[in-house]
């Protein structure tokens, strides 16, 4: 079995490390991590390099010139785990507002599903504690909004905790998706939804990043809103 992990990377280097530590401690058959840095000016890109050498075969990275977003980060790493054989490819935050322990828990739901999602709107599931009122209402309703425009079943329609079956990537055409930030994650959702895919939501605890800033912002917002129905009029 092989388990390629995607961490995009912009400025992690307080959280990379220990990020790597924890993935490659996980009883997961064949699991690897593959980092796709945007040229971070903290270091993180050569943080990367060095984990890379210390776990050589397990630890590989990508080098992008520049910040060029998240959703071109994603489909560049799933490309490049699907080349280097991968049965399975999760898709996570560096930042560990995601929990790598849920990650033998998707693998072992891979059996009967193509998707399997971490779910903080599952039965179960929950935010951080700290959280602001306003972003609790802010994530709540990206969340409505998208199932209410593109029609999306699954109930975390924005989250970007995921676990793909190879078959499932290889039945998307990557190379079309356009969308960045919260509206990647709706427009994979949305067409996976489209192609009959079988997807699981698992409830997670979202927890607030241990360390570094948050790279929300009010352009991220407006482009999801937006990339919602574009999403909707391209498929």
């Amino acid at each position: 079995m092989n388990v390629t992990v995607v961490l995009p990377t912009y400025n992690e280097a307080e959280n990379l490390p220990r990020m790597v530590q924890e993935l490659l401690s996980l009883p997961v058959e064949g699991l690897s991590i593959l980092v796709v840095d945007d040229d971070s000016p903290d270091g993180t890109g050569h943080l990367a390099e060095e984990l890379a050498r210390r776990f050589p075969g397990r630890v590989r990275v990508i080098h992008r010139k520049g910040k060029l977003g998240l959703g071109t980060a994603y489909v560049q790493g799933f490309q490049a785990a699907l080349a280097g054989g991968a049965d399975y490819v999760v898709q996570m935050d560096c930042d560990f507002s995601h929990d790598p322990a849920i990650i033998p828990q998707f693998i072992a739901l891979m059996r009967d599903y193509d998707v399997v999602i971490g779910s903080r709107y599952a039965p179960g599931g929950r935010v951080d504690a700290r959280w602001s009122k306003w972003r609790k209402v802010l994530s709540k309703a990206a969340n409505i909004y998208a199932r209410l425009i593109a029609g999306i079943r699954v109930r975390d329609a924005t989250g970007g905790f995921k676990c793909f079956r190879r078959r499932a990537l290889e039945g998307l055409d990557l190379q079309r998706i356009r969308s960045d930030g919260y509206a990647f994650q709706v427009e994979m959702n949305y067409i996976c939804q489209q192609r009959g895919y079988r997807i699981a939501e698992v409830p997670i605890t979202f927890a607030d990043r241990l360390c570094g800033q948050s790279k929300m912002s009010m352009r991220i917002i407006r482009e999801a809103m937006w990339r919602v129905w574009q999403i909707k009029w391209r498929y």
